[in-house]
Formats: structure tokens, C-alpha cells, sequence
């Protein structure tokens, strides 16, 4: 469904002001150039002794002597607002590159040396559309989103979970799984994404956070790759269970819900969305104000999407727009039944 990498938009000045008025701007080390400096790599396995796309990578030593005080402050900034006194005990335990993103991101593993705790945190590209999509996904779903940028260096937060890919191989036929209960969350999960166009859900840009309750077990699906916000002219690209890897969790969608079913967890999304867009509605306003000026996607790009919108909808309402940021908004508002703001 998406044949090609996707372009580069750089941050803007409009959006460098949204981001520090929202307290997203930090004074980070620039580390993302400095870590391409690896000079060997070799396949990352997970403890399960399985090979992954992650690749470990090393360093000359005079290179880690550098990075090593930069990437434990950079996880000091993120978690516990700087205070490099409280962190004097955090050592880089490794670093993997991952080849296969868009962003090309690198995954820090830190680890206290007093007990043996391991953390991680994400070092990747700051490119526009990824923002947009980690901003959207903080306003508009159950998720709180932690990270930081500094010029071209993006910090995100790990998002715990099981991969999706891993989720469906190793969890989906247990026994003890609250079939139910997964496939509701996946509805919702996927008109959470197709509501703020966040496109290319596949298995591996998603994870499971499983949550024993007092008497079941409650899951939440979380995106964990927000490169495809609002970019592809293609409406399919931004609906999760088109996705062929997705197919058994919507084989599992089918089996245990009918649609009236599917109708009423969709309605619910809806409205709790709409009600945490009301509650941030200044942020969004002005974070759909400055996705409206910036360019996200190739013009064809807006006009499919946009032909798309209309012949879905068979609104007017989408034949005025010119950039995606336009297209997300009148999505949201049409969706969600959201009052457009006020022109002055």
C-alpha cells in the first residue's frame, strides 16, 4: 500500500513558535549526526535469540567517550527534567540503529548501575509530519506523549507494549485472551488513527499494552511510528485493518462483533475524542492552524485525499482545502462534530 520512502518536511518557524510555547523545545545535545558516526554493526537479537531490524552498533572510543555524557543528560532532560545529580549513576548500555524507518532512529538503552534497571528513549530526525503526529496523538487519544526537539535531533519517550506483529504470532490464539475485549480495542484503535489520519498502521508501527485489571485484562493499542500523519493521497493507507499483516485481528474483529456492535464502539471513540478535543481545544486549534501552513505531502497527494474525502462523505466541505493540514481539520470537525473556529 505505501511503495515509496516518505519525502522530508522540515520544521518551520510557525511550528519551531507552537513548539516552544508548548514547552516541546529543550536545549537537548545534537546528537542525531554524532550517532551516525557508528563504525560497526552487527544484527540486534532479542532475548529470544530471534534477529530483528535493529542493528547494534559500535564506536571508536574517542566517539563513545563524547556520546556517553550527552545521551545519559538527553535522558535526564526527558525524565526527570535535568537534573544530572540523579543521574550520575545511568550508563549507555547500548545503542541500535534501525535502517528500516523513515526516520532512521536510533534506540538508547539506558541502565542504572545500582540495580540493574533498564530504560530506552528514541533518538531520530525532526521532520514536520512526525511532529504533527506525536501532537495529535497527545491531544486527541487516551495517550500521553513525552519528547523533545532540538534543531534536527528528535528525543521521543519508548512506548511500552508488544509489537504488534509479535502480539498477533505469540498472543492472539491463547487460550486465556479476552477475544472480545482485543478485537473491541482494535476498532477503536484503528478509528482513533483513521479520525486524525495517521496512516501506515501495519504490525510492526503499533504495540499491545496488556494491563491486568481487578477482573480481567485490559489491552490498549498504541501507535509507536507517526510518519505517515496526514501524507499518503490514498484514504485505504489510513485504515489499520486494510493492512493485509492486520488481517487476524480483523478476521478476530468479524468473528466476535457484529456490526451493529462495531457501530457503537466506533460512536463511543468518537465521542471521547471529541470530548478531549474540547478540553484542548485552544492546543488543537493551533496545531491545525499551523499544519494548515506548512507542507506535509506532495500537492497530488493533497488532491487525492481530498477527491477521496468527497466522494466518502459526498460533502462540499473538503473541495476548499489546499494543504492536509486543511483536509485533518475538516476531517476531525465533520467526525467528531467539532464547531469550526471563528474567522476574524
Amino acid at each position: 500500500m505505501i511503495s515509496r520512502r516518505k519525502n522530508f518536511y522540515p520544521i518551520s518557524d510557525s511550528l519551531l513558535n507552537y513548539l516552544a510555547h508548548y514547552g516541546r523545545l529543550s536545549e537537548v545535545p545534537l546528537v542525531y549526526d554524532e550517532l551516525l558516526r557508528f563504525s560497526g554493526s552487527i544484527p540486534y537479537e532479542n532475548p529470544a535469540g530471534e534477529e530483528t531490524l535493529w542493528l547494534e552498533v559500535m564506536y571508536p572510543p574517542e566517539v563513545m567517550a563524547e556520546l556517553r555524557p550527552k545521551l545519559t543528560k538527553i535522558y535526564a532532560m526527558l525524565k526527570i527534567g535535568g537534573d544530572l545529580s540523579l543521574a550520575e549513576h545511568l550508563t549507555v548500555e547500548r545503542i541500535d540503529f534501525g535502517e528500516f524507518g523513515n526516520s532512521r532512529p536510533f534506540r538508547i538503552r539506558i541502565t542504572n548501575l545500582f540495580n540493574g534497571n533498564s530504560d530506552y528513549y528514541y533518538v531520530k530526525n525532526a521532520d514536520a509530519s512526525r511532529l504533527f503526529g506525536l501532537e495529535l496523538e497527545h491531544i486527541l487519544s487516551p495517550n500521553r506523549i513525552n519528547y523533545l526537539v532540538n534543531g534536527n535531533t528528535l528525543i521521543e519517550e519508548h512506548i511500552a507494549g508488544v509489537p504488534g506483529d509479535v502480539f498477533i504470532r505469540d498472543y492472539l490464539d491463547s487460550p486465556g485472551l479476552n477475544h472480545v475485549r482485543v478485537a473491541k480495542e482494535f476498532v477503536k484503535f484503528g478509528e482513533r488513527c483513521f479520525v486524525r489520519l495517521l496512516g501506515d498502521m501495519r504490525t510492526v508501527n503499533y504495540v499491545v499494552d496488556i494491563t491486568p485489571d481487578f477482573e480481567e485484562v485490559q489491552y490498549r493499542v498504541r501507535p509507536i511510528d507517526f510518519d505517515q500523519q496526514s501524507y499518503e493521497g490514498r484514504l485505504p493507507v489510513y485504515r489499520a485493518h486494510m493492512f493485509p499483516d492486520n488481517k487476524p485481528v480483523e478476521d478476530l474483529v468479524r468473528t466476535h462483533l457484529n456490526d451493529q456492535t462495531i457501530l457503537q464502539y466506533r460512536a463511543e471513540e468518537h465521542l471521547q475524542m471529541s470530548r478531549r478535543a474540547k478540553v484542548e481545544r485552544n492546543r488543537l486549534k493551533a496545531v491545525l492552524t499551523v499544519m494548515n501552513r506548512t507542507k506535509l505531502a506532495p500537492h497530488e497527494h493533497v488532491v487525492a485525499l481530498r477527491d477521496f474525502m468527497v466522494e466518502r462523505y459526498g460533502s462540499h466541505a473538503f473541495e476548499a482545502c489546499e494543504s492536509m493540514g486543511a483536509l485533518t481539520a475538516i476531517h476531525l470537525q465533520k467526525v467528531l462534530k467539532l464547531t469550526p473556529p471563528r474567522r476574524r
